[in-house]
């Protein structure tokens, strides 16, 4: 981390409100432009454009472009990543209203956690631990519960199954980061990953006919501005950010994003998008945010790697 004690105050400020306020305002994004392009396809021209941007950047800049093995590694971590985590993400949000998509992602630490504990041996299951998971499961749980009278519509379950699978998908992703071999630089290695997972995106759409039914004429200048907000700010923009909060503050300050962007994404779909905000999302979300909280500020107990927001974060949120 640089010791820049000379950094304007402001510099700090926005780089937090851009991780704090734009990465939760993609889900609704994400929302918006899955009502009119179908959803593989729609994140396929996010990540291949974004991922171009950040590739071009770093070559331009004198850059090495990953070597062949360096290139499996990110195009398996692409897979897991963008195709299987922000795919089922986009599908999802055809079926789930985007401030809870938001909070179920926000379940990744927990399987982060279970991960640690189970695969890696750098946690024990401590009684800390054990409850900040119960009480995520709890608030999942809440979300999804038929038989709960909280009032709402509990969630589609085939969406939030999909979620599920997102967040452990990343979750396995975020361990083999420190496994795999990957370019140096943090912004190549996104940048690759993202190219990469752009690509295999727009494979899985082709498979799955979405460019059959996707007619560009047919979409409107709503549909195709969330696209630009989601390529420019949520993914240009806010990983440049990230990136450079990395750099200047610790990893802890960095890393509360994951606790305030589900809260951010749930009040921008209240205001802005139009989605139920009722005793089911509040407890639910308060649930799993209490969950992700204790499970992130919880050190490791062995003298083993530990896991960081930079570890567990290659490439932009949502």
């Amino acid at each position: 981390m640089e010791a820049d004690t000379h950094r304007p105050a402001w510099k700090t400020l926005l780089a937090f409100a851009i991780i704090y306020f734009v990465w939760g305002s993609t889900y609704l994004a994400i929302r918006v432009g899955v009502s009119e392009v179908p959803p593989f396809l729609l994140a396929a021209m996010r990540f291949l454009v974004a991922g171009l941007v950040l590739y071009g950047w770093m070559i331009a800049k004198g850059e090495r472009s990953p070597t062949a093995r360096q290139w499996r590694s990110v195009s398996f971590l692409a897979i897991l990543i963008f195709v299987i985590d922000y795919g089922l993400v986009f599908w999802s949000e055809q079926r789930v209203p985007s401030g809870i998509a938001a909070v179920m992602m926000a379940t990744i630490p927990a399987f982060m956690a279970l991960s640690e504990i189970i695969f890696l041996r750098t946690q024990r299951l401590t009684a800390r631990l054990a409850l900040a998971l119960l009480i995520g499961i709890g608030g999942v749980a809440v979300l999804m519960s038929r038989s709960l009278n909280l009032g709402g519509a509990p969630i589609d379950t085939v969406g939030a199954v999909a979620l599920i699978i997102a967040s452990m998908s990343w979750s396995v992703a975020s361990i083999l980061t420190r496994k795999l071999p990957l370019p140096p630089s943090k912004v190549m290695s996104s940048g690759a990953q993202m190219l990469a997972g752009g690509v295999f995106l727009a494979v899985t759409a082709a498979a799955l006919g979405e460019f059959r039914n996707f007619h560009p004429s047919a979409v409107s200048h709503g549909a195709w501005l969330s696209l630009l907000y989601l390529i420019v700010a949520g993914s240009i923009i806010g990983f440049t950010a990230y990136i450079w909060l990395l750099h200047h503050e610790s990893p802890t300050k960095v890393g509360t994003y994951a606790y305030v962007n589900p809260v951010v994404a749930v009040l921008v779909g209240y205001f802005l998008g139009g989605e139920a905000l009722g005793l089911r999302t509040i407890l639910g979300t308060l649930l799993i945010l209490v969950s992700v909280v204790v499970i992130t500020t919880t050190q490791a107990k062995k003298p083993v790697v530990t896991p960081t927001v930079e570890d567990t974060a290659e490439v932009a949120e949502s």
